[in-house]
């Protein structure tokens, strides 16, 4: 095949697009678009063709699943099931590990996709309260996904695309557990990875205002011990009130006593009064995060179905200047309560209904529905900010959310139904049950993502037509041949993998399998190989071993914006890991297969 002038002008878009992502020259939505305007304008790609690409049912599938988890971190309802599984992670390390088995276990038999939307609320929320920063945590998410689906033949649908095509080149099928030669010890290789190296390298993204709100506001709220709060009998140190991340307990009211400090072995008891200090955020899960532990004065608000809580300014002119909270007569006024003050500059003590309130206090409110309909509430304070919001579910609507999510997956898995079509079905039933309104959908969908990955589809497109990745993939191949069967091997894995880091899995599937299928052919009639196998699992585990870039694989890109990453993140993280994989998927198939 003679290199063409389309494949010249190929070659210069993926220079530009690997250069402006790593280098940050725009942003990658600007990048892309750029990318596909000129392939566009050259004729390469027609506007079908580009415009096919947003219409992909995979990158419905991450959008539905997005919204979806969307408003499971709203309801909590999550943190309540993996708080069991977490129970006693305390630590980023701690918490690291387990999220890492525990989700590449499942991975291995569940489509990992909805597994990691499922997480992806709760590792927000546990950053938020552990004072981590969430880009600490959801790459690993991803790559623990990735791991664990290389383990068996079910675990992605990269390595079931490969078996069909296997099926359809005349070989036997693969079993189940034949993936595992590679992909079990590469499950421990990768973990130990991400915890002694890639932790250290990935970046520290934290919310800017949140970062600068944690620093230099810091609230006092109170919470009382409920004879039934599973904190009764235990010491401070053992309910975990001396780890939490941006929170710090300040003094325990004890009947007419007032202890401070409090002491690590210091046993609590029901009706205890415990005052903290710490950020917005933290105080705001506090609410939801243990069980018994209650706010004064909060019940009737806290039974309503949707609640915020804001951060609100008393300004000079408010009537509210001069009185105690206790005087303030928030909960009828104004339908919230409030549960912390921050006065800047001073570090306030006691219990919360004795504070004086003075001009430019801040308020953490709870706030019922009626809150936004009063109308005089913004004469008396101002800078409304809502820093939370909590949706409280019926029993039916409690049932409906996870167990039709589990369906939904459960159903894709055995093939029943397809994934998109049974969380759509899931998504109408969430509306039509008042658990999520239309607008909050709207809110919830990530236009940016849909945007980046339907592009980055068409350019996968566009490197199939000129012929530029038939060309790249066997003068790659070819560069490698004088190596033997081993770097024969190694060349497979690695252009499968840079082609499926810019191209979908499947596209680079396609064209990468047919020339490894004939190499294999070639070497097991050289008698080099005593059969064809390695050549079939190298294809699959290159393509879907993908650590490098975000739009490699779906669930990178979902974590792309939530963690704040970069093209150079996922570089910086996914490059020596790559490599790693390469060594060791090379190496246990030279020793399985007999090639040495």
């Amino acid at each position: 095949m003679s290199f063409t002038f389309d494949m010249a002008l190929m070659v210069l878009v993926i220079i530009f697009i690997i250069v402006s992502l790593y280098k940050e020259y725009f942003t990658p939505i600007i990048t892309f678009m750029i990318a596909i305007v000129a392939l566009t304008a050259s004729g390469i790609l027609t506007p079908k063709e580009v415009l096919m690409g947003f219409a992909n049912e995979q990158i419905a599938v991450i959008i539905l699943l997005l919204i979806i988890g969307n408003i499971i971190q709203r309801t909590s309802l999550i943190d309540a099931v993996f708080d069991k599984v977490f129970n006693n992670a305390r630590t980023y390390h701690g918490f690291l590990y387990r999220l890492m088995i525990y989700v590449g276990g499942f991975s291995a038999f569940l489509n990992n996709t909805p597994l990691v939307a499922m997480m992806m609320p709760y590792v927000n929320n546990w950053s938020r309260r552990f004072g981590v920063a969430p880009s600490k945590l959801l790459m690993p998410l991803s790559f623990a996904a990735i791991l664990g689906g290389c383990v068996t033949l079910v675990g992605t649908s990269t390595n079931l695309l490969v078996n069909g095509m296997a099926q359809d080149a005349g070989l036997k099928t693969l079993r189940i557990f034949d993936f595992a030669w590679v992909g079990l010890p590469m499950v421990v290789v990768g973990f130990l990875f991400m915890r002694f190296i890639g932790s250290k390298l990935l970046p520290d993204n934290r919310d800017a205002l949140s970062d600068f709100n944690s620093r230099q506001k810091e609230y006092l709220a109170e919470a009382i011990i409920l004879p039934k709060c599973e904190l009764v009998g235990k010491s401070v140190e053992e309910a975990g009130l001396r780890q939490l991340k941006g929170l710090f307990l300040v003094e325990l009211q004890r009947e007419h006593h007032l202890i401070s400090p409090v002491e690590p072995n210091r046993i609590l008891r029901a009706n205890d009064r415990l005052i903290f200090a710490g950020n917005t955020d933290t105080i705001a899960d506090l609410i939801n995060s243990v069980k018994g532990l209650a706010f004064p004065h909060l019940h009737k608000i806290e039974s309503q179905k949707k609640t915020d809580v804001v951060e609100v300014v008393i300004p000079h002119n408010s009537y509210l200047i001069g009185l105690k909270v206790s005087e303030s007569n928030f909960r009828s006024r104004y339908d919230a309560v409030i549960i912390a003050i921050h006065r800047n500059g001073k570090r306030l003590s006691g219990k919360l209904g004795d504070v004086e309130l003075e001009a430019g206090d801040d308020l953490l409110l709870f706030t019922g529905k009626g809150f936004y309909k009063r109308g005089d509430a913004y004469n008396h304070f101002y800078n409304v900010t809502r820093v939370k919001q909590i949706h409280k579910l019926t029993l039916f609507q409690a049932i409906l959310l996870p167990s039709g999510l589990a369906a939904s997956i459960a159903l894709s898995s055995l093939h029943v139904f397809p994934l998109f079509s049974a969380l759509l079905i899931l998504l109408m039933l969430l509306v039509l049950t008042r658990i999520v309104t239309v607008p909050e959908i709207k809110q919830s969908t990530d236009f940016n993502l849909l945007a980046i990955q339907g592009m980055a589809l068409g350019l996968g497109k566009a490197m199939t037509l000129t012929g530029l990745a038939f060309l790249v993939a066997t003068g790659f191949i070819d560069v490698f041949n004088p190596l033997g069967v081993l770097g024969v091997l190694a060349g497979i894995f690695i252009i499968t993998n840079l082609l499926s880091s810019f191209m979908t899995n499947v596209a680079a599937v396609s064209i990468v399998f047919p020339i490894s299928y004939a190499l294999g052919l070639q070497f097991v009639e050289q008698g080099l190989v005593g059969e064809i196998t390695p050549f079939v699992l190298v294809v699959a585990t290159g393509a879907a071993a993908n650590f490098m870039t975000p739009i490699g694989y779906q669930t990178n890109l979902m974590v792309y914006g939530p963690g704040g990453y970069t093209f150079r993140d996922f570089m910086r993280v996914g490059l020596p890991l790559t490599f790693i994989y390469l060594v060791f998927c090379v190496t246990i198939l030279g020793f399985v297969y007999n090639i040495f």
